[in-house]
């Protein structure tokens, strides 16, 4: 069993058929096929079921795969540190809600870059369930998302605490005048749409009427025209509500405060790079009293399981992240 075919082994279990392995390795399929084919030989099982719709792990294939990703990510990280012993190297791909990455990253991430220019740093964000399918299939090393997750499969750690605002154009009224307006939300698989409907619900408003938009810009542009109402965190919007261009309308327990958090496979591989972010998203932490104490063995506030992004049950507790996998890189 050699290397180069534990990487062939993860890249087909990670694409789901021969066909995208290949391409995505750059090798012909009969030679991922064949290669493949002697290592279910050498190893004396089979690790995928075929049918029509491509190639699924077997029990025994789900466990070479843990161990392929810690050995392929040994491999990588050692290969980069004999090269420069100078400092961290290699990939970090981070995931996080748009929200999330507008206010709260940006400091972080420059902090991060500053102290460790080597490491190849890359964001892509999409609302909670895009963070978390990142997460899931190893193309985030983690991703910042308020929840909820599978905690069979998820770590998390806490990250920031968010004020969460009904937010309207300047001219509309207090907010329990605001039942007939549009909602302006992102695609279904947003915590904040979530927790937005079932506002709407116990206030018994009619079902509102739903606009979906792609962008942070484009819903709190539409807020502002009067377009309809939202549901953002404070942090979001100040600028906007300093403005006078959008009225913040304050709500009252429990849905004025989120927490954020970032989550990690529990079986994730942790590089030198991602160990030295979560230190730095440690030291954030610090700076946070409330969220020090909940780090520091408090119990931890969970999303609640009546807002299911429909990606399984919420966790329990954070647990500290354990190795396994590497993950394939993503880009902003």
């Amino acid at each position: 069993m050699e290397s180069g075919d534990l990487r062939i082994f993860r890249t087909v279990a990670l694409e789901g058929t021969v066909t995208a392995a290949a391409a995505k390795l750059g090798y012909v399929q009969s030679n991922v096929t064949a290669r493949i084919r002697q290592l279910e030989t050498d190893l004396g099982k089979p690790l995928f079921h075929r049918h029509n719709r491509g190639m699924t792990l077997t029990a025994d294939g789900k466990l070479l795969l843990d161990y392929a990703g810690r050995i392929v990510g040994l491999l990588d990280e050692a290969a980069k540190a004999v090269s420069s012993p100078e400092g961290p190297l290699g990939p970090l791909a981070i995931a996080s809600t748009q929200s999330c990455a507008a206010v709260r990253l940006p400091s972080l991430l420059a902090g991060y870059h500053r102290s460790y220019p080597d490491v190849e740093l890359s964001l892509s964000t999409g609302n909670s369930a895009a963070v978390l399918e990142k997460v899931l299939r190893y193309e985030a090393d983690g991703g910042f998302l308020a929840g909820p997750w599978p905690e069979a499969e998820i770590s998390a750690v806490p990250a920031f605490d968010e004020e969460i605002v009904l937010v309207s154009s300047p001219e509309r009224g207090p907010a329990g005048e605001l039942g007939s307006e549009p909602m302006l939300v992102f695609t279904d698989g947003c915590y904040y749409r979530s927790v937005l409907e079932r506002w709407t619900k116990e206030h018994a408003w009619a079902q509102p009427r739903i606009m979906e938009f792609g962008t942070l810009e484009a819903i709190i542009g539409g807020v502002s025209a009067g377009l309809g109402i939202s549901l953002m965190p404070r942090s979001v919007v100040a600028k906007a509500e300093a403005d006078g261009t959008v009225r913040v309308h304050p709500l009252p327990d429990p849905y004025n405060r989120i927490r954020t958090y970032f989550v990690m496979r529990r079986d994730a591989y942790v590089s030198r790079p991602l160990a030295l972010f979560l230190e730095e998203l440690a030291a954030v932490r610090e700076t946070m009293p409330e969220i020090a104490a909940d780090a520091s063995g408090g119990m931890l506030p969970e999303p609640d399981a009546s807002l299911s992004l429909g990606l399984g049950p919420p966790h329990s507790h954070p647990h500290p992240p354990r190795r396994g996998h590497r993950k394939g890189g993503v880009t902003a």
